[in-house]
């Protein structure tokens, strides 16, 4: 499953989810968009899908996901 996806499913605006991340919209924009984001980044995506999913998801677990060191 995608970040798009998940927020969806969730009925989450883009800015709902970077609040719920403790991130930038415009972050959650280029994560959506594959643009290459930090592991921490990646990660406070997760937690925030996660808690709002009712279940854990790791960011290896989000399609389409790049991650960089």
């Amino acid at each position: 499953m995608t970040i798009e996806e998940c927020r969806i499913k969730l009925g989450w605006s883009l800015a709902e989810l970077a609040r719920r991340a403790s991130i930038d919209v415009n972050t959650v924009k280029r994560a959506i968009n594959g643009t290459p984001v930090y592991k921490h980044t990646a990660g406070a995506i997760a937690t925030a899908l996660s808690q709002g999913l009712g279940y854990e998801i790791s960011y290896k677990d989000l399609d389409g996901l790049n991650v960089k060191d």
